[in-house]
């Protein structure tokens, strides 16, 4: 591996050395072997991956450290957070050219844990890694796994379960909370970290008469294309609070997430949620919440007398939020459609599409695919409002009419996936292994591997639609 260890050159206030508690008798779960090499992995390092995974072994290149951040949750502050019970081990040269972090979640206590106990289970781990490796194949920015490890050690959560650790990578793991702390608890450190945040991931910038404004201009884009993407593959985060968005717009923090199935905008997939504030259709909005409590917390950069037009700024800075993700949104639509984006009906009647989903409680996923076979018949035989599913048929065939149908059919496949992780096939993975039986993790790591690809030697009748009505749905909470 290439070391790059630039965050431990910022003010150790930002952050807590210390080493990881290994698991005890860690044993293999699952390895991202091409994961390992596009981070540059050498052999001595892939045949060791378990150690590395497992907390017994880190790099003289990068003392571990624990980052200390703060954040809104669910809304209201929550004061000092923090990496409860991971560490960054190291930074890294991808193959790209890039720095990579790499993050070992369930690494033990650290000053931030509050009341937990410093450790992961193999049920959340499970679900974090196989997440983050079908959002990077559906081509949505994402923290990606290495691997996980797991062990016989207990530890306790509602029941006693299986303890176990993964090492993540991201391009970035500072968060719009890491501000809020610094504005809270260090405000002497904000000038320097704002421009180590602009060096690091947003270099362009510094060309720019304002850096500043142009790296929150960047920043608000980049989240925009994200919650766009979400919306587009149906995927609700979750627990969007302040400190699980980074500053690059890629996916962190994967908690009580859920790919939708039935077409519920208002389905509440976080038990924990009472309020519904992080259902999949207030994606948008609390992401632009979360992105003007992070504005607020740059207004310190400037002095007093300069403070009400930088405000101003800021806030023309925050209206491309709107603009940013309709764009993406309407034209990521049309493609699953099959639509031509320029054509002034094109996004009605893809949202007129998206109602009928919802009216009929359809599968998200499978309808498009449906849709994208031509499979017309099908869909209306599962609608009650037969002549509504006619309309919207009518209006999307004269759209059709005269365009480059081909062109339009090769776009949509890249688009509409045949596989996504339901909860309930990620279930069925995590009661294997839980059992010692990895081969579902593997089967599905495989099989999301390439979503938009038919494998009907590998999937399974429940990969392709959601459970049935008399079936419970599988719910989840926060804690892992």
């Amino acid at each position: 591996m290439k070391f790059n260890p630039r965050y431990s050159s910022l003010n150790s206030k930002l952050y807590h050395h210390q080493m990881p508690v290994p698991l005890v008798g860690a044993t293999a779960g699952h390895f991202n072997e091409a994961l390992a090499d596009e981070l540059n992995w050498d052999e001595q390092d892939k045949t060791g991956w378990v150690e590395i995974c497992s907390g017994q072994k880190t790099f003289d290149e990068f003392p571990p450290l624990a980052m200390v951040y703060a954040g809104h949750q669910f809304g209201q502050w929550a004061g000092q957070l923090g990496d409860g019970r991971g560490l960054l081990i190291a930074q890294i040269i991808d193959q790209h050219g890039q720095i990579i972090d790499l993050h070992l979640k369930g690494a033990g206590k650290t000053p931030y844990s509050r009341m937990g106990d410093g450790r992961a289970v193999l049920r959340s781990v499970i679900r974090e890694y196989l997440a983050g490796h079908a959002l990077n194949a559906l081509g949505v920015p994402s923290s990606n796994a290495v691997g996980f490890t797991t062990s016989s050690q207990g530890v306790q959560r509602e029941q006693l379960e299986l303890g176990a650790m993964m090492l993540r990578s991201s391009d970035c793991h500072i968060r719009l909370g890491h501000f809020e702390w610094i504005n809270q608890y260090a405000p002497e450190l904000l000038k320097e970290f704002v421009q180590k945040s602009i060096e690091w991931h947003y270099p362009e910038c510094l060309k720019a008469e304002k850096p500043v404004l142009a790296f929150a201009t960047k920043v608000i884009q980049n989240t925009a294309i994200m919650i766009a993407k979400w919306q587009l593959v149906g995927f609700a985060h979750g627990v969007m609070n302040t400190d699980n968005l980074n500053i690059t717009g890629s996916t962190l923090d994967f908690g009580p997430y859920g790919f939708m199935e039935r077409f519920r905008p208002n389905w509440i997939n976080n038990h924990s949620d009472y309020n519904g504030r992080y259902t999949y259709q207030q994606q948008p909005s609390i992401a632009h919440w979360n992105l003007w409590v992070w504005l607020n917390n740059l207004i310190p950069l400037v002095a007093n007398e300069e403070k009400e037009q930088f405000k101003e700024e800021l806030a023309q800075c925050l209206e491309h939020f709107e603009t940013t993700f309709l764009e993406h949104y309407k034209m990521g639509l049309c493609q699953k459609m099959g639509l031509p984006d320029f054509h002034k009906e094109s996004f009605d009647c893809g949202m007129a599409f998206l109602r009928i989903l919802q009216s009929e409680q359809l599968d998200y996923t499978q309808s498009f695919v449906r849709l994208q076979n031509k499979q017309y018949t099908a869909l209306k035989d599962d609608c009650l409002d037969t002549r509504q599913f006619d309309a919207f048929l009518t209006q999307y065939d004269n759209i059709r009419a005269n365009q480059d149908i081909y062109e339009l059919g090769i776009k949509m496949t890249k688009v509409n996936p045949i596989y996504i992780l339901r909860n309930h096939m990620a279930q069925k993975a995590i009661e294997l292994a839980e059992k010692g039986d990895f081969s579902e993790v593997d089967r599905l790591f495989k099989l999301l591997s390439t979503p938009f690809t038919p494998q009907p030697e590998r999937e399974t009748e429940q990969d392709l639609a959601p459970l049935p009505n008399d079936m419970a749905e599988v719910t989840v909470s926060c804690s892992s």
